[in-house]
């Protein structure tokens, strides 16, 4: 071999690794820039809608929520400017220095930072969280200058609901409240304006019931923002779909004076046009100030509520229950009169009591009434004629009859919690107890004690039947549809001459001397009304406390939680019925000192402003 021929073997191996070598970085220079233009090129548009993800932030507007009027326009629930401030934990390294920071421009209490803790752990990182609502302007311009220093804080501005009247509508309206993650859950599929941060849905009342046509549909905007999601310039947006008005059945005016005559009282007021069914009052007091739970109640707040023994988180007007007392007796009446058990010749003499068995019945007039007519009966509420009515009468066709009148049954007006209360019959009993119905017991339901339990709006609707004959149904929404036909309700199929008996001897309890509630009728106006008191008794009266020598115990010397409910039921004007009432106060003693005068001032009201030629409520045209 030649001596050159080594050479050539190392030129060529080194050849090859050079070309190996060069190969590689060409492939790799290849790859590189086979990915650069996948990259820049093929996916250029993923890649752009990534970079403006970070650049361009979508968000949503939210919906103007619908007002609540009365049946003459006047604002029940309208909105009002709200400032706040949020924080997106993702954003910030540590909330409790942000948090630190913020406290020294608002006030941020301990309950506010444990709630803020809450909902860091249990909702999204992404998710704003709200640290301070309904702040002044001065406070909320100051965090406004901070908050460029503070990554992950948004102050935020919008508006809110506003209650005008507070109190007094707060269980007829309600109130709005931030959604909860048992709201969230309840839904099958969420709306996203749901989680928006401010964002208040109905809790209780109107609001709950017409929630999601008061809360109207979100819009979106969407925004650049810098790195700190700062708000640049708007790009683009779309507004939302407001919420539509609700306009109720309710006259403000007639609110403010039930609420006004039960001032420091505990019970409820209902007033019903009894053409219409219209709900023109819904008073339940004490009230609660729904503002309080749209910002966020403190611990301290409900405990305070909640303790309260005049229970003012009740609508008792719906969901209080009561026996009726002696408001039962003209039903009592046509239940003995349609089930031929009596006619209204019959009469009963009361000596003060009554005997069944080996038990005694008194009557609330201790000496007696004498002999008693029907009419009389109910004019004087003697207790012994009723007594005796029910035990002719019967257990079963005094529920029948008090079903057909309302009592014991759901009306639906559509606001939360209404209680069905109870009117009991022998077959509820054996089953509820499984022990049999006793004579005993129908004497007491005949004067509305006992088991029976009533609602205010149940005896409304009883005294609205019994005043025209008809099946009134309340309504708390006025129809303010173009060309709404009137409301037509059914007879009650009862005969005419039953209901005349019940309605004279109601007349004759306000209208003629020594009726129960003749010191309370109407003068100088040219109507009259026609009612029944009631007292309802919450203890028990044991014998020796009423043939002691004081006598039963009068309710101005007992405890107020051991005092008699004062109830009246009422319609006007006695020859024309318009209007009928329901007063019960909790523990307020006697029916016809306490109760009537309040129903004939509200009564007298509803007349007068019937004769001002008020105009209803009508919405806006609608423009092309």
């Amino acid at each position: 071999m030649l001596p050159g021929g080594r050479d050539n073997k190392q030129i060529n191996k080194f050849t090859r690794r050079a070309a190996l070598l060069g190969g590689g970085q060409a492939l790799l220079f290849g790859v590189v820039a086979s990915r650069v233009y996948y990259l820049q090129v093929i996916e250029s548009d993923q890649y752009k809608v990534l970079a403006d993800e970070n650049r361009i932030s979508l968000r949503l507007l939210l919906p103007q929520r619908g007002r609540i009027l009365d049946r003459f326009g006047a604002d029940l629930a309208t909105l009002r400017q709200n400032y706040g401030v949020v924080l997106i934990p993702e954003r910030i390294r540590d909330v409790h220095q942000t948090l630190n920071v913020l406290s020294d421009y608002i006030q941020i209490t301990e309950d506010n930072r444990a709630r803020i803790a809450r909902e860091i752990r249990t909702k999204r990182s992404f998710m704003p969280i709200i640290v301070a609502e309904s702040l002044s302007w001065e406070d909320f311009a100051r965090v406004n200058i901070k908050s460029y220093d503070l990554a992950g804080v948004q102050p935020i501005a919008g508006e809110t609901r506003a209650y005008p009247y507070g109190p007094l509508l707060s269980h007829l309206i309600g109130y709005v409240a931030s959604v909860s993650e048992d709201d969230l859950a309840a839904l099958e599929d969420p709306e996203p304006v749901l989680r928006s941060p401010g964002f208040r849905i109905g809790k209780s009342g109107i609001e709950k019931m017409l929630d999601t046509d008061l809360r109207g549909h979100a819009g979106n905007t969407r925004v650049e923002v810098n790195a700190y999601d700062r708000v640049i310039r708007e790009l683009s947006r779309t507004e939302g779909i407001p919420g539509k008005d609700a306009v109720l059945s309710i006259d403000i005016e007639m609110q403010k004076a039930a609420a006004a005559a039960l001032a420091g009282q505990s019970g409820s007021i209902v007033c019903l046009d009894i053409e219409s069914g219209e709900v023109l009052t819904l008073v339940s007091v004490p009230g609660f100030e729904p503002d309080a739970f749209n910002i966020g109640l403190s611990n301290r707040q409900w405990n305070a509520l909640r303790d309260d023994p005049m229970h003012p988180l009740i609508n008792k007007s719906i969901a209080g229950l009561y026996p009726p007392g002696s408001t039962i007796k003209p039903l009592v009446a046509l239940a003995a009169l349609s089930s031929g058990a009596m006619s209204p010749s019959d009469s009963v003499f009361c000596n003060g009591s009554a005997r069944l068995g080996n038990h005694v019945f008194y009557c609330w007039k201790k000496e007696g009434h004498g002999t008693m007519t029907m009419r009389e009966a109910i004019k004087f509420s003697c207790d012994v004629y009723f007594y005796e009515a029910g035990r002719r009468t019967g257990i079963d066709k005094m529920q029948e009859m008090a079903t057909r009148f309302g009592l014991g049954v759901k009306h639906n007006i559509g606001l939360p919690d209404e209680k069905q209360g109870l009117m009991p019959s022998a077959a509820w009993k054996k089953a509820r107890f499984g022990e049999p119905w006793m004579g005993g017991e129908t004497l007491v339901a005949a004067i509305g004690q006992g088991y029976i339990q009533t609602t205010p709006m149940q005896l409304a609707i009883l005294t609205a039947r019994l005043a025209s004959g008809k099946r009134v149904e309340p309504r708390l929404l006025r129809d303010i549809s173009p060309g709404a036909a009137p409301v037509i309700f059914p007879d009650m199929d009862i005969p005419a001459e039953h209901f005349n008996l019940a309605r004279d001897g109601m007349w004759a309890v306000v209208n003629e001397i020594r009726g129960t509630a003749y010191a309370r009728r109407m003068e100088g106006n040219g109507y009259q009304f026609s009612g029944k008191t009631g007292t309802a008794q919450v203890r028990r009266i044991s014998r020796e406390e009423r043939y002691s020598k004081g006598g039963v115990i009068k309710n101005e010397n007992l405890p107020w939680e051991q005092r008699d409910h004062a109830l009246f039921i009422g319609f006007a004007p006695s020859d024309k019925p318009r209007y009928a009432i329901s007063v019960v106060i909790e523990h307020g003693g006697g029916g016809s000192v306490v109760a009537a005068p309040m129903a004939r001032d509200i009564l007298s009201l509803a007349l007068a402003r019937e004769g001002l030629g008020l105009k209803l409520y009508e919405p806006p045209a609608q423009t092309a």
